[in-house]
């Protein structure tokens, strides 16, 4: 997401037995408060999501080399003077890398957007020439054949589906300033011709914040509109099995933020001719991050504001808004959030720490619970928001808790009601376990606490040896990549009756007898 433009309700049915099924215990000795007890036979089913809901974007530029955001360190701890300010340049990445391979394989199936701003204004050099040294009029970057056919390689070994945008940039567009597929039609046909394809394509990235002259200025709604007929007529001729999203708003979750942030989506969905999405997409980011804005300020977050109720509830809001407009304007149409992180300008600060991956697990439960089909994470490498890190590939926190909704959360989700203060529960049913069910609580307080199930269970408790760390505890064992960049095996330890749940702590509760009947 770009700065620079910043200055289905559950019945009544399901309800009652969400109630019934999830209810408290007397005080427990251990946190001294009510125990939360949950018949996990009787939670009730809320919906299914996509089997590839956890789903992580690759920007553009690690294709071509281009701008990145600055690290903190370079940045002195202190906001940038302005965007420009906050980025440097970034080289293209290796994805053949092994390290990459192993551990993204151990999140698939998913879907990888290659996106973002620099996708706007590529050159698809459609020749097996050396690539050129800059880009033609009208673009900023060069993607070489080579290297769009490892970005294909590369989802094709991990078990991933391609999703992207195309260039938007002047360089496309004709004497009217209308989109031209200029470069979609080579670059689609050179994808084809290597027996690949991709799943699904916005037209661009986020219209709503655009970087001039990458759009004309005054460009309106109805020319996006107007594009974007141009777009579907295009790849219903070129590629009529690709899924059109749109329109991709760039979305920011700061109360009174969002008003200023315009066009709107329901504007680009109201435009004329009205546009037909076959999947209703957006961005969102609840802060800017300290990059762009003092931690201490309206705009960001400070470190112990991470467990906020109303930080951590705004993508939900957000979604609640999304998905009214998507039953107005594209009824039925898939729900996707295809870019997404702790904040925008390149995340959070401690985003890499133990400390995130509260949040970042709290906005996919709540999100799959309500609506959303598919999450796109940025990102999916990177040296500040990636959940592996682009240098050394090495895990960053919340990747370990990735593997395990990916292991042990079906795209079937359950109701486990509503959330406590400082203890938030969701439910799946279990994947790969007819009648299994999966708990996820998420225990934001200092002290222990517990969750009261029925049966045998296995329990895999995240812990970190300290909040703001990257160090992470599976039982209390540190988790590290092994011999041949292989993962270590995840394993959970027997439990029963009352659950112990740690002091800031992640636990996923495995319950393969719960025998419930939406899980099998």
């Amino acid at each position: 997401m770009r700065t620079k433009t910043l200055v289905a309700a559950l019945s009544t049915a399901g309800v009652l037995a969400s109630a019934a099924a999830v209810a408290t215990a007397p005080a427990s000795a251990h946190g001294g408060g009510a125990v939360r007890s949950v018949d996990a036979a009787r939670l009730p089913y809320a919906r299914q999501t996509d089997e590839r809901f956890q789903s992580y974007q690759i920007g553009f530029s690690h294709l071509t080399g281009g701008e990145t955001w600055k690290s903190f360190d370079k940045l002195g701890g202190q906001p940038a003077k302005n965007v420009a300010d906050a980025r440097e340049a970034r080289a293209a990445t290796d994805l053949r890398n092994r390290r990459l391979r192993n551990l993204t394989s151990a999140l698939a199936p998913l879907y990888i957007r290659y996106g973002g701003t620099t996708a706007n204004n590529v050159y698809f050099q459609n020749d097996e020439k050396p690539q050129l040294d800059q880009a033609p009029k009208g673009f900023k970057v060069v993607l070489t054949r080579a290297r769009w056919k490892e970005a294909l390689d590369f989802a094709a070994a991990v078990n991933a589906k391609v999703v992207t945008s195309f260039t938007i940039s002047t360089g496309v567009r004709d004497s009217n300033h209308g989109w031209t597929p200029a470069m979609a039609q080579p670059w689609l046909a050179y994808t084809r011709s290597l027996g690949r394809s991709i799943y699904a394509a916005e037209l661009y990235n986020e219209p709503n914040a655009p970087e001039y002259p990458e759009l004309p200025k005054g460009y309106s709604v109805d020319q996006f509109g107007r594009d974007y007929g141009t777009f579907s007529s295009f790849m219903a001729k070129a590629a009529p099995s690709v899924k059109l999203a749109g329109p991709g708003n760039a979305i920011l979750g700061i109360p009174g933020v969002e008003s200023i942030m315009k066009p709107t989506p329901e504007d680009y969905a109201s435009a004329q001719p009205r546009p037909h999405f076959g999947i209703f997409s957006y961005h969102f980011y609840p802060v800017l991050s300290q990059r762009c804005a003092p931690a201490n300020s309206p705009q960001s977050i400070m470190p112990d504001k991470a467990f906020d109720p109303e930080f951590l509830a705004r993508p939900e809001v957000q979604l609640l808004k999304i998905r009214t407009l998507r039953d107005k304007f594209a009824p039925y149409a898939p729900i996707w959030l295809t870019e997404t992180g702790g904040a925008a300008c390149g995340g959070l600060q401690w985003q890499p720490t133990f400390l995130d991956m509260f949040r970042y697990l709290d906005t996919q439960a709540r999100l799959a619970k309500n609506g959303l089909d598919a999450i796109f994470t940025h990102a999916l490498i990177s040296g500040n928001n990636g959940v592996i890190d682009e240098k050394t590939f090495d895990p960053n926190a919340s990747y370990w808790s990735a593997v395990l909704w990916r292991k042990l959360m079906s795209r079937r989700v359950l109701d486990a009601g509503t959330n406590d203060a400082g203890l938030h529960l969701y439910a799946h049913c279990l994947q790969g376990k007819r009648g299994g069910v999966a708990l996820l609580a998420l225990n934001m307080k200092d002290r222990t606490d517990a969750v009261a199930v029925k049966g045998k269970a296995g329990l895999y408790a995240l812990t970190g040896t300290e909040l703001q760390g990257k160090t992470v505890l599976l039982n209390g064992k540190a988790l590290s990549i092994g011999k041949n960049d292989r993962l270590p095996a995840m394993k959970p330890r027997a439990a029963s009756g009352q659950v112990e749940l740690a002091p800031y702590s992640v636990n996923f509760i495995a319950l393969p007898q719960a025998n419930n009947p939406a899980c099998r």
